[in-house]
This record gives C-alpha cells, sequence and structure tokens, in this order.
C-alpha cells in the first residue's frame, strides 16, 4: 500500500512489524539492517574482546553497539533499551484438541493482553522450529505461515442474549482456537492408540523423547514441515505464537495514525535500530568521542523481565564487565553511562478522559514523553529528565510529561530493573491508544520523533555530560 504524503519514518515500519509477529522475528529483522550497514555478529559464547568489532545478538534477545575511533576502556555506554515481546497466544507443548468434530489448538495467554480483542480474527501462527539437519545436527529456523489458519468464534448473540450487557469468557475453555474439521468426525471410532483396553492390536512402538509427532495435529505439523521444506518428523521442537494476519496500515483522515499490532514495544525496538544504523553513515560519527553507542532489544518485558534473555539477564552487565574488565574501569564505565528506557505510553482517550490525571495527558504525534512516578516503577529522576528535554531540544523537538493518577496503580518498565546497576536512567515513550489490544493505535509522526531523540543521543550526550556537574 503507497502513502505518497505519509511519513517516510512509518511507512519503513510498517515494514518492519509486519514481517515481525515474534520476538525473534523482530530480531532477526532488526540484526539485518544493521548488518547492511557493516555490523557483524559476535556471540556471547566467543572471546570476541581480542578484536572488538561493533554488534552481538542471539535470537530472542540483540544488544549492538558501536565503538567511537577514540574508545578505551573506562570508558560509557550511552544505552537505549526496549523490548520486543508483546501480548499473545502461545501453543502449548501438546496442543492437540479435538471437540465436536473441530480441530482445536490449546493455547497458553502470554502477558496482559486486552484478550477479547483477539476474537473472530483472522489468526496464523509464527515463531521458531527446532529441526535435524541432513549432517546430523539441529537448527533453529524462523517460521511464519502466512494465511490465515486459525481462529477464536464469538458466541452467537441469540445464544447469549446479555453480551452487551456483561460479557466474560473462561480463557481455558471458551477461548481455544479452531484450526478446521474433523472428517468423519461423527462416524470414525476410536484408533487404537486412544483406546482404553491396550491387549488387543498391534503393539505401539515406544515414543521417541525427542518426537512430538504425538503432541499436535498431523495436519499442523505438515504444514510447518511444508513451509520449512522440511519433513513432519524432521519437526523437533517449536516456540510458535498466534498472531493476526490483518497488516499493520497507516489510518485516520490525514495518515496521522498507525493501526497495528504490536505497537508496544515494537516502535521503540524499530526506532532504537534505525537510529544506530543511522549513526555510523552520519557526519558526526568519525569525530564521536567518550561513550560506546548501544541498543538492547529485550524479551519477556511483559512478563516480568526475568529469563536468559530479558532485562533481568547478563546482557548488559556481560557488556559492562567485557569492555571494562577492571573493577577500576568498570566502576568508570557504569558512571560514565546513561540509559533510555523506551517503551510506549498511554495517549489521552477521548472516551475515557476520567483515566487521566489532569496535568499530565499526553497526545500522539505531539512529541516524546517523559515518564515519571514517585514510587519509581519508571525511573526518571530530575537528572535524567534534563538530559532528554536537552537532547530533544536540540532537534526542535518538544516532550511531554505523563504521570499516573494517585488513585490507580503504575505499569512499569526494563528502566527500574536495569537503573539497578547504577546506570542513571529515564523512562520515555510515545503515546499510544489501545496499548495491549491485537490492534493498536499510534501516532505516525511519532516514528520519528523518537528515531530524533535517539539520533541526539548518539550523538550528544557524552559532551553534555562532560558540562553537567551534580555534587
Amino acid at each position: 500500500m503507497l502513502y505518497p504524503a505519509a511519513p517516510e519514518a512509518a511507512t519503513r515500519f510498517l515494514k518492519f512489524v509486519n514481517a515481525s509477529p515474534t520476538p525473534f522475528h523482530a530480531v532477526h529483522n532488526a540484526a539485518l539492517r544493521l548488518e547492511k550497514v557493516g555490523f557483524q555478529k559476535i556471540r556471547e559464547k566467543d572471546e570476541w574482546e581480542k578484536d572488538i568489532q561493533p554488534g552481538g545478538k542471539n535470537q530472542a534477545a540483540l544488544v549492538a553497539f558501536t565503538l567511537p575511533h577514540t574508545w578505551k576502556q573506562g570508558a560509557g555506554l550511552s544505552i537505549v533499551a526496549t523490548h520486543v515481546d508483546s501480548p499473545n497466544l502461545k501453543v502449548r507443548p501438546i496442543s492437540k484438541r479435538t471437540k465436536q468434530g473441530y480441530l482445536q489448538v490449546g493455547v497458553e495467554t502470554y502477558g496482559g493482553g486486552i484478550w477479547h480483542s483477539w476474537l473472530d480474527r483472522d489468526l496464523s501462527i509464527a515463531g521458531r522450529v527446532v529441526i535435524a539437519e541432513r549432517n546430523g545436527g539441529f537448527q533453529s529456523k524462523l517460521v511464519k505461515i502466512d494465511k490465515p489458519i486459525l481462529r477464536i468464534p464469538t458466541l452467537a448473540i441469540h445464544l447469549d442474549r446479555n453480551v452487551n450487557d456483561s460479557f466474560k469468557f473462561n480463557q481455558e475453555t471458551e477461548f481455544v482456537p479452531i484450526l478446521g474439521l474433523v472428517e468423519g468426525y461423527l462416524n470414525a471410532r476410536k484408533s487404537d492408540a486412544d483406546s482404553d483396553d491396550k491387549s488387543s492390536g498391534p503393539s505401539t512402538p515406544p515414543k521417541v523423547a525427542s518426537s512430538i509427532q504425538e503432541n499436535h495435529h498431523s495436519a499442523l505439523l505438515q504444514l510447518i514441515a511444508g513451509e520449512l521444506s522440511v519433513a513432519p518428523e524432521e519437526i523437533h521442537d517449536f516456540e510458535l505464537s498466534l498472531y493476526d494476519t490483518q497488516p499493520s496500515v497507516l489510518g485516520g483522515i490525514n495518515n496521522e495514525f498507525i493501526f497495528s499490532p504490536r505497537l508496544d514495544n515494537l516502535v521503540s525496538s524499530f526506532c532504537a535500530t534505525e537510529a544506530l544504523a543511522e549513526s555510523v553513515t552520519a557526519d558526526y560519527f568519525p569525530t564521536l568521542d567518550g561513550n560506546v553507542n548501544c541498543i538492547a532489544l529485550f524479551n519477556h518485558e511483559e512478563i516480568g523481565s526475568v529469563s536468559t534473555s530479558g532485562a533481568e539477564s547478563s546482557l548488559i552487565p556481560s557488556l559492562l564487565n567485557r569492555l571494562s574488565p577492571t573493577p577500576a574501569t568498570l566502576a568508570q564505565s557504569i558512571a560514565r553511562s546513561f540509559l533510555i528506557s523506551s517503551d510506549m505510553g498511554h495517549a489521552i482517550h477521548p472516551n475515557y478522559t476520567s483515566k487521566y490525571e489532569d496535568k499530565h495527558r499526553p497526545v500522539m504525534n505531539g512529541g516524546i514523553a517523559i515518564k515519571t512516578n514517585a514510587k519509581q516503577r519508571y525511573a526518571t529522576d530530575a537528572i535524567s529528565s534534563f538530559i532528554v528535554k536537552q537532547l530533544v531540544e536540540r532537534k526542535g523537538g518538544q516532550v511531554q510529561e505523563f504521570e499516573v493518577r494517585n488513585d490507580m496503580p503504575c505499569g512499569s518498565t526494563v528502566g527500574p530493573m536495569l537503573s539497578k546497576i547504577g546506570i542513571r536512567t529515564i523512562d520515555v515513550g510515545a503515546p499510544m491508544l489501545s496499548m495491549h489490544s491485537i490492534r493498536e493505535t499510534a501516532g505516525s509522526h511519532d516514528v520519528q520523533h523518537a528515531i530524533d531523540l535517539f539520533h541526539s543521543f548518539f550523538e550528544g550526550f557524552a559532551a553534555l555530560d562532560k558540562g553537567l556537574t551534580v555534587d
């Protein structure tokens, strides 16, 4: 779809989010973007300190960095931290369900989704699959089925007359996707494998521990195998999520909106990646002095960040230690570092204005919102807020302020947990509507606003910090 009058950065974002239905795809696509401008993959298990190169990722999270030409141990890190996961439905390890002639797929809810928004949507699956290779090894490959194969239908209003007054559903029993119909189901007899009588019929060979063939519908495994050009028996495990096949689009009378899944938080992840990729070809890059510019795209923020690829993992502490390995240089590096935790925020909703604090009502396309919370659910303080305002001002932008009401709980981000390292931290985000719905809404101009902030951060933080005294 062409948008001749739309913000160019927003149209590029559409391609990214449409190609990134899972965190694995988002990390992959971010890595491809960085590799195009010269970044090289480095792995945590490798001894890359001997010949330090910018880059680094695994399949579920990504940390990428550039080194200034005058880099030395003890230099700080200028980090933009985001997350690539969103609330979704994950296929269970044993997903095979059959009921009343329907093939169904068992799923588990992930994160705090607005789950009713997943009803009556055209859904498919994507994720990573462990397959056997011809050389005897195994490989984890990405898969994305580009057609609707699943649906969670609502009950007709004729069978639930109070649905518009008090709609509730059971997430275990009334939230099971339909995959298809069982041919001849009503006339079929139970197979020997399903029978309680184990004395009759041919003996069943023992199940191989690594085989998942009995755990999922054969039709589903065949579809996945066909997409990967392998046999179903060569699939040994997977992590699959459901996603909405309706593409992301620009909308509104003047294309001022983005209508899309996973805006929280792929907008921030895309903007961080773009800013770092563009920084290496910017005029200022050869003259950069001081900090290592870095982005960190974490997984599992929506469920607490406690994982090997989450913000509470060793990814950032490990990078700090490997770049500055002595106690003295590590302490210097932490003191010189700064982290922008970028996660989408709440725009004022015209139909629910009472849910917002009277003086803290960010609008879409009005610039980046600084998030503050006295209870430190956000890590922002006066110093970090001042620094970001200065950086935004240098690009001619505007900032907005967000705080929750005293009678409402506050969400959180990766910022507070990363600030425990000792790094100065701020929480910011682009305002949006319908956060955690399967279809969210954000401002199309805010994509460039975020990129501009991160550009200014990578270009000018180190110099700005030298002129700031905090006694």
